[in-house]
């Protein structure tokens, strides 16, 4: 049996669905997995285990045997807590038949194959009496069901069936309540993630379409870690609200509900923005919480703990509205069985009810179907924008006819407003053209921007009025970009446009350079490390899953992170590496480089960050990685709009940072597939550089 699945094609642009064998598709999952960051979460893992150990007690305490369902069991770490802790007998269900298969091996390694039975199947297909999945029912329901936003992973559904059919009635639960927090506040940072603004384009002002100001937005939660947005960049104007509870030790129902908190406010502002997380109450009495709270809600950030599979949540309110200090107002949150979302509203507006209430936001104006939030937050930026501008400014003359390559891209209304004799844009669906035409109409510009939705390859002189290009711009930026190279699309563009270019044409950006630099990741690096025992167990077949997974495609590829999420240090110098000369055609053959960078800091060297840079002119660059110089301790700023390549290694190397030690590089850009391979490894000969 064969798979398709997805995958970047820079040399076309497009997403190409790829045959694969059937193993494909799970060791992708395996290999970008949460398991080993869940594994590495002691905060977590010790928690559950204490409350395991109580709820078990209980039980014990009442005269009964112990039953445990564990749904969502994964490698049977909850599992064999349990029967650590005194447990009869442990249901254990994976519905990941890869994962279940490996927490039979650790059952078994760990000798607790008698005590747990390991279920192949989603919770809500298990079923109970003589001679199937469950003999009895349970009277402690153990689960890990949940995700950032707490119930995206269908956790109220499992949870309503289970108590339905799987568990006694007055059943111990861990954990036994969740509570979700949140808070209202003002933040022209995050508000630029969802909103389009205005712009200003040498005196001229540019609005953002109204349907595009008016429209709620998309519905998902903006999940991120939150402790990496400093409190200097958002205004409370509320208290931190309780929302609602679930004690998971009771029936619960999936059904759409409100809740809301009244309160007043604490300051003026306009209010954007809910920051929102959750804490676990692991017993009935709440000694034991783990809590999802950001670092800098702690007295020492320090003491929060890392985690990458549950973070916080950020949720924009449908439109923004100015609230003033001692004004009473009404915070609302919904859900149905898998999202939440939020509303504000103030004694003086109607309150919605019934069904309105409940109806979740979508986007009506496109805008958010096209572009991301990071995406957003790239548009808005002031400084990118002077960039591009600056360096439009200094190409462009009277007479200039120029082409935009880039996907929902604002280049083209820029060079518009500059004075360029004809503008056209290529866009890669009906969609993004659509969102470009309502930006040129609300301001004024209708035909201003010739919008052409034609591939590249088939662009002819007739579609641009016999005229020839003598400015091809790209930001780049394309949808389908996953990794930071695979935007070179934009050189695939230039070559098959070469025909329809002056000879004297200006390609912008010019070039672009493959930046790299070795670092020490502060968290990070958790995700990819083996954890070898856990809690007192054996879970190297779970490390060995995922290591078999990583070398069946994985081992020598990069995959994308966003690293101002991920504070890291700079082990080495950063350098760049390889150069992409976007005046020329794309190559027939290669792109080779090799090289070495040597340690000039002390520390454990995780991996290899890469990113490219784009050089509009020759005096104007735009970066998608680091924004500025590491410091002396080798701390690093990185663009929040763009996600840069980490190539992790299999274990850490220790550096001296006196530079006899070095990472070596063997990199190779081939023209045919628009990949780059690479290859990393420790070097501790004194032989340090590389050529371009």
């Amino acid at each position: 049996m064969k798979n398709f699945c997805g995958r970047a094609n820079p040399t076309t642009g497009a997403l190409d669905w790829v045959e694969e064998s059937e193993e494909y598709d799970y060791h992708q999952e395996i290999a970008r997995s949460s398991y080993a960051d869940m594994l590495h979460d002691h905060d977590r893992n010790e928690k559950y285990y204490k409350g395991i150990r109580a709820a078990v007690a209980r039980v014990r305490a009442r005269g009964e045997k112990v039953i445990v369902l564990d749904i969502g069991t994964g490698t049977g770490l909850l599992s064999m807590m349990a029967v650590t802790a005194g447990a009869d007998f442990c249901y254990a269900v994976e519905v990941f038949k890869p994962m279940a298969d490996a927490a039979r091996r650790i059952v078994a390694k760990n000798g607790f194959a008698d005590k747990i039975k390991i279920i192949d199947k989603h919770s809500t297909d298990v079923t109970v009496g003589p001679g199937e999945d469950m003999e009895v029912k349970a009277n402690v329901l153990v689960t890990e069901l949940f995700d950032t936003e707490l119930i995206g992973e269908g956790a109220l559904p499992s949870y309503e069936h289970a108590h339905q059919s799987l568990v006694q009635e007055g059943c111990e639960a861990v954990p036994h309540r969740a509570t979700v927090y949140a808070q209202l506040v003002e933040s022209p940072l995050l508000w630029s993630w969802a909103q389009l603004q205005p712009l200003e384009v040498d005196g001229t002002r540019l609005s953002p379409p109204p349907a595009v100001g008016r429209c709620g937005g998309s519905h998902s939660v903006c999940d991120i870690q939150l402790g990496q947005v400093s409190p200097r960049s958002f205004t409370p104007l509320g208290p931190l609200c309780t929302m609602f509870s679930v004690d998971f030790s009771k029936p619960i129902s999936s059904a759409p509900r409100s809740y809301s908190s009244r309160f007043v406010a604490r300051a003026n502002g306009q209010a954007q923005v809910v920051l929102s997380w959750w804490e676990l109450d692991m017993d009935p009495g709440g000694t034991v919480v783990c809590s999802m709270a950001p670092s800098w809600t702690y007295p020492h950030p320090k003491m929060a703990p890392w985690r990458d599979h549950w973070m916080q949540s950020v949720y924009f309110l449908p439109a923004e509205s100015k609230v003033t200090e001692g004004q009473e107002v009404t915070l609302t949150v919904c859900h149905d069985d898998y999202s939440l979302w939020y509303r504000l509203h103030s004694p003086c507006q109607q309150h919605p009810q019934g069904d309105l209430l409940l109806s979740r936001p979508c986007c009506v104006c496109q805008a958010h179907l096209v572009w991301t939030r990071p995406r957003f937050g790239e548009l808005n930026d002031k400084l990118r924008t002077e960039s591009y501008v600056s360096a439009l400014r200094s190409v462009l003359k009277k007479d200039s006819v120029c082409l935009g390559v880039s996907d929902g891209s604002l280049l083209p209304v820029f060079a518009h407003v500059l004075g360029a004799k004809k503008v056209f844009a290529l866009e890669n669906s009906r969609m993004s053209k659509q969102v470009i035409e309502q930006v040129l109409e609300s301001n004024s510009m209708k035909g201003g921007v010739e919008l052409l939705e034609i591939r590249p390859e088939q662009l002819t002189s007739n579609d641009l009025g016999g005229e020839q290009i003598s400015v091809l711009m790209g930001e780049p930026h394309f949808s389908t970009s996953l990794l930071p190279w695979h935007a070179l699309f934009f050189w695939y563009c230039r070559t098959a446009l070469a025909g329809l270019l002056r000879p004297d044409a200006t390609i912008l950006p010019c070039s672009a350079t493959l930046h790299v630099v070795a670092v020490e990741f502060q968290d990070l690096w958790r995700i990819r490390a083996p954890c070898g025992t856990c809690e007192g167990f054996d879970v190297t077949p779970m490390d060995e899953m995922v290591q078999k997974s990583l070398d069946f495609r994985e081992s020598r590829e990069a995959e994308p992170h966003p690293l101002w999420e991920y504070p890291c240090r700079a082990l080495t110098p950063s350098a760049a590496i390889m150069t992409f000369d976007f005046t020329q055609c794309v190559p027939q053959q290669p792109i080779v480089r090799r090289g070495s960078l040597p340690f000039i800091r002390s520390g454990r060297c995780h991996g290899v960050a890469l990113w490219l840079e784009y050089h509009l002119t020759r005096d104007v660059s735009v970066s998608t990685g680091l924004t500025g110089p590491v410091d002396e301790q080798g701390c690093c700023e990185w663009s929040r709009h763009r996600k840069q390549g980490v190539y992790f290694f299999r274990s850490g190397w220790q550096s001296s940072g006196d530079g006899r030690a070095a990472v070596s590089y063997d990199v190779t850009f081939q023209p045919a597939s628009g990949d780059i391979k690479m290859d990393f490894s420790m070097d501790q000969t004194q032989t340090i550089g590389g050529t371009l």
